[in-house]
């Protein structure tokens, strides 16, 4: 291994650890909390921001370490290790998937998307099959008939809320931050 590689794995792991605990802070400033779990927050947004800049891999690995933090240290709700795995393990883990997208202009937009939908079908079957039995009788007004449809309501609501406030921040900061958007200050 090069002296360049030394140091760029070794940025890469620092910057992932500042970026999974910035992640774990925000993710204490819930806008909004829904009753069973799922939360309207920015806790998504340096994990993105992450596996944009360093690729799949290193995105995979902060989202486990923060599904893992967020488990811990924020009141993690399981109906038992299942819903531990699929809920927090899983889940964010695969907000990494927007690594797939790494350095191209629009990474961090398809990326933001891609880990969004990645963890909403994670959390939708999770939520259709070991939480169906908490299924309300009616939730928004709507009466619930298939755990399938209430489990995309109730974690389509906060999750494409998550997205959309994602995509706007990335948006509203695109300027001055494009550059890092695409890691072109990585030395390669």
């Amino acid at each position: 291994m090069t002296k360049m590689q030394k140091r760029n794995l070794l940025r890469m792991l620092c910057e992932g650890a500042i970026m999974a605990a910035a992640a774990q802070v925000l993710g204490y400033l819930k806008v909004w909390e829904m009753p069973w779990g799922g939360s309207i927050c920015l806790s998504m947004l340096p994990i993105f921001l992450f596996a944009c800049r360093w690729g799949l891999v290193p995105g995979l690995m902060s989202g486990f370490v923060l599904g893992v933090l967020q488990f811990m240290f924020d009141g993690g709700f399981a109906l038992g290790w299942q819903s531990i795995i699929g809920d927090y393990l899983v889940a964010f883990t695969v907000l990494g998937l927007a690594g797939l997208f790494r350095c191209a202009d629009w990474s961090i937009y398809a990326g933001t998307v891609a880990g969004s939908a990645a963890r909403l079908l994670v959390h939708y079957v999770v939520g259709a099959t070991i939480w169906a039995e908490y299924m309300p009788e009616t939730f928004f007004g709507m009466t619930m008939t298939t755990p399938w449809f209430y489990s995309l309501l109730y974690n389509g609501f906060y999750m494409v809320i998550d997205m959309a406030l994602c995509l706007l921040i990335f948006w509203l900061a695109r300027k001055p931050l494009h550059r890092y958007y695409i890691g072109a200050d990585i030395l390669r």
